[in-house]
């Protein structure tokens, strides 16, 4: 009879929410390492179907393709490491292999050869995509601004508390 109350209480701590969210974060974060491994294995596939092209007759298009397909590549990796320390995904390196991955697309077509709606397109994401940035930026620079007065607020309101200890221990 000892044995099953404490058989119970380890099957309501399992289903617990903070246990369960625990278990779910683990399995995602097993997920992205999974990821992680196998995207280091496509990067290094592509380099090396890269070095075997470039012993043919060069082809500029598909060289800064394969270039810049690994680079994308090596954005997402980054992306993918940084949400494994962070437990977050990094805006800027998601909007960057966003931007890179549509600067590809239009280098594979060509410009000229892209309809001109389609080219519009293209020019009012990478507008977006800019705007994103920026505001990431802007956002950036504001909560700095915001946590170094924060900052000094507290170095005086700490001044103050020392000056008025300094007072309260002079006889």
């Amino acid at each position: 009879m000892e044995n099953n109350p404490s058989f119970i209480k380890r099957l309501e701590n399992l289903f617990e929410l903070n246990t369960i969210v625990r278990n779910l974060e683990r399995f995602q974060n097993f997920i992205v390492i999974l990821l992680c491994i196998g995207l280091f294995f496509v990067m290094l596939i592509r380099l090396g179907e890269m070095f075997i092209s470039l012993l043919e007759p060069l082809n500029f298009q598909t060289i800064t393709s394969d270039i810049l397909f690994i680079l994308i590549l090596v954005e997402l990796f980054r992306l993918l490491i940084i949400y494994l320390q962070e437990q977050r995904i990094s805006i800027q390196s998601t909007v960057q292999v966003s931007l890179v991955s549509a600067l590809r697309e239009i280098l594979l077509e060509g410009v000229v050869e892209i309809p001109t709606d389609k080219l519009l397109g293209i020019c009012a994401f990478l507008i977006v995509l800019g705007g994103l940035l920026f505001l990431r930026l802007l956002m950036f620079e504001r909560f700095n601004s915001v946590e170094k007065t924060d900052d000094k607020s507290e170095y005086n309101d700490n001044d103050f508390q020392n000056n008025s200890l300094a007072v309260k221990n002079i006889p």
